[in-house]
């Protein structure tokens, strides 16, 4: 599945509406760790049909102080969350 952009605007219906699980990705380009973590985050897109994948921009969004910050959203409620870049079997794990 494609890895989906989450804007202020999308939120809602892309994250808290969702009838899969959602794993969020939280990075800026700047952001070295960020761009580490970003191909794990697309092959866990492209492996993990039952789980929807986004990526939100924190510049100037959302409020996030620490990147790259990974969420996952179960049910519209938060369930998980990790600070730091980490390998594709700490991203798996994050959702269960």
């Amino acid at each position: 599945m494609a890895v989906v952009t989450i804007t202020k605007e999308n939120f809602e219906q892309e994250v808290l509406q969702s009838a899969k699980p959602v794993l969020l990705d939280f990075w800026a380009s700047w952001c070295g760790p960020c761009r580490m973590l970003s191909p794990v985050v697309d092959e866990v897109a492209e492996e993990r049909t039952d789980v929807k994948v986004g990526k939100v921009n924190v510049d100037g969004e959302f409020g996030v102080m620490s990147i790259p910050t990974l969420l996952v959203f179960k049910g519209g409620k938060l369930v998980n969350q990790a600070v730091g870049a980490r390998p594709k079997s700490g991203v798996l794990a994050l959702l269960g």
